[in-house]
């Protein structure tokens, strides 16, 4: 294969990461990871290098036009931004004395159950439900728009919210991995935000994570030019694409398609562990 192949079928698969990512909040790292070690035999370093650069671009492209439009909830997202930082920090400190292999079965074990969740119907939220004065000090109610005008919506357990977030914060220091599948989950079920909602504030305090990640990576050498750039290239379209369906698709199959990258998530930490790598 050569280098002309290489860069047009890493752009290639690197739009698809970027159009998934987009639609379920998960960050397009979720395909760009695994495509590129297990189909192109990229040193995983490297790989996770490009796929920080791909999560920056995917999430600067769709947090844009998901702003504009009106979806994400940017009080809600820097204020969850603290719980995951936090995690991150304790997730980098405890690695050393954590079983990586062990966790990663656990979290494959979480991530079907999850995928079992966000496919169960949720109760309606009643009329005269009070309002959480924690979430009316920091004001982090909002509006999202739908086809009969913008709908508000009410912010809930705040507390178990932040919590869950500090989870994904130690996973993604302990692992490597992205965590927008638990930050989606965590709004989704949790805080009962609507599901766009859930999605697009994933994808705006994913790129903010993933802009302190790639500093690190691009300090020790592990971001390369030459493979970078064709992934933020297709991740960027793939991203402002999946934006514009986002918008138009019903949230019935939007969980269907986020439950489906989350069993599929789950098979490839079990893989990895079984093949000796994460």
């Amino acid at each position: 294969m050569d280098i002309w192949e290489f860069t047009l079928l890493v752009w290639i698969g690197s739009f698809t990461a970027g159009f998934v990512g987009a639609l379920t909040g998960l960050g397009g790292g979720v395909v760009i990871v695994p495509l590129l070690t297990s189909v192109f035999a990229v040193d995983i370093r490297y790989a996770v290098g490009a796929s920080l650069v791909s999560v920056i671009a995917t999430s600067s492209g769709a947090a844009s036009a998901y702003i504009k439009q009106g979806f994400t909830n940017l009080r809600l997202g820097m204020f969850l931004e603290v719980a995951t930082t936090m995690g991150a920090l304790i997730g980098a400190v405890i690695a050393a004395f954590i079983s990586v292999k062990a966790l990663t079965i656990v979290l494959a074990v979480v991530l079907l159950y999850s995928a079992y969740l966000s496919q169960q119907p949720r109760p309606e939220q009643p009329e005269n439900e009070s309002t959480d004065p924690l979430v009316s000090y920091l004001k982090l109610n909002g509006t999202c728009p739908t086809p009969n005008g913008l709908m508000p919506y009410q912010v809930h357990s705040v507390p178990m919210g932040f919590s869950v977030m500090v989870v994904a914060g130690v996973i993604s220091g302990l692992l490597g991995i992205g965590s927008g599948a638990f930050k989606v989950l965590a709004m989704d079920q949790a805080m009962r935000l609507p599901f766009k909602v859930s999605t697009t504030t994933s994808n705006f305090m994913i790129g903010v994570t993933a802009a302190a990640s790639a500093g690190v990576y691009l300090a020790r050498g592990y971001i390369d030019p030459g493979l970078s750039m064709p992934v933020m290239l297709g991740v960027l379209p793939g991203a402002l694409l999946g934006a514009k369906v986002l918008v138009g698709a019903k949230t019935k199959v939007l969980r269907i398609v986020f439950s489906l990258v989350l069993v599929l998530m789950a098979f490839k930490m079990v893989y990895n562990n079984l093949s000796g790598g994460i």
